[in-house]
């Protein structure tokens, strides 16, 4: 069995980092585990409170190191914990993420063979507060790319084949997506275990993070235009749209009233927190 390790990029995340580690310490993964927590541009006690749970990690056989950067930044933090990992597979992990217990043994599964592979969970959008969030999730959770394909949104995995197919994380805005698109539809496998995804809250957060989601996808095309080849399907047609607006009127109109706001709107952020 592949050694594997768990990266987790961290910024200002103390009152999410407990539950992400807690939801690490109740996996049923039997073999080594080494987490790396990437504490990046910190003004919170995350680092802190992550070292705190590193007797937790020791008692299961396990490996938690705490790493601190004075700079903010993913891709900054997603480049420093690979260097600091070991070699094997690659686990990365969003700090707002919650794994069910079974999900780290499926993905290690799964990633255990010699060809390149990529993998991920089955998301499941967090329970959202306001009825927007609510009616949004409701519908985007029923597209295929959502429903069928491995998104990686807060969590994908890949063996030391499929991790080969790119040197460092590029500067670019949707790391998820320059790293899915790696990966032809056969290479990507969905692992049948769930994770909480956080959504954020309220009609004006979702138009930006969508926003910013949208200008992810358009920079890889600019800049990688070679990896749309792997993209699959990810748009539903026309069919499929009228049959989920029928099962769903209320989550299609705030859908569709989100990205047209989101068409509307102009983007002048570079970055936008994902709930």
């Amino acid at each position: 069995m592949n050694a594997c390790s768990v990266l987790i990029p961290a910024h200002d995340e103390a009152g999410y980092i407990d539950a992400c580690l807690a939801g690490l310490l109740s996996q049923d993964h039997a073999g080594p585990l080494q987490v790396i927590v990437i504490a990046n541009g910190c003004r919170d006690d995350t680092a802190d409170r992550a070292r705190a749970r590193i007797p937790d990690f020791a008692a299961r056989g396990w490996v938690l190191q705490v790493e601190e950067l004075a700079q903010g930044g993913k891709i900054g933090a997603l480049n420093h914990g690979d260097a600091c990992a070991a070699p094997g597979i690659r686990i990365y992990l969003d700090a707002d993420i919650r794994l069910s217990p079974g999900l780290v043994s499926g993905l290690v599964r799964a990633l255990d063979v010699p060809q390149p592979r990529y993998a991920g969970g089955r998301l499941v959008v967090a329970p959202a507060r306001s009825a927007v969030s609510r009616r949004y999730a409701r519908f985007w959770q029923k597209l295929p790319f959502v429903a069928q394909g491995v998104t990686g949104a807060g969590l994908f995995a890949v063996n030391p084949a499929g991790r080969a197919r790119w040197s460092e994380f590029p500067q670019v805005i949707s790391d998820d997506t320059f790293v899915r698109l790696q990966f032809d539809e056969a290479e990507r496998i969905l692992v049948d275990a769930p994770y909480d995804w956080p959504i954020v809250e309220g009609f004006g957060p979702l138009v930006r993070v969508r926003r910013r989601q949208d200008k992810g996808v358009a920079e890889i095309a600019e800049r990688y235009p070679e990896l749309l080849a792997h993209a699959g399907h990810t748009r539903p047609g026309r069919s499929e749209i009228a049959r989920l607006a029928i099962s769903d009127p209320f989550g299609f109109a705030t859908y569709t009233a989100v990205a047209l706001a989101v068409r509307l709107g102009r983007n002048n952020q570079e970055w936008a927190r994902g709930r």
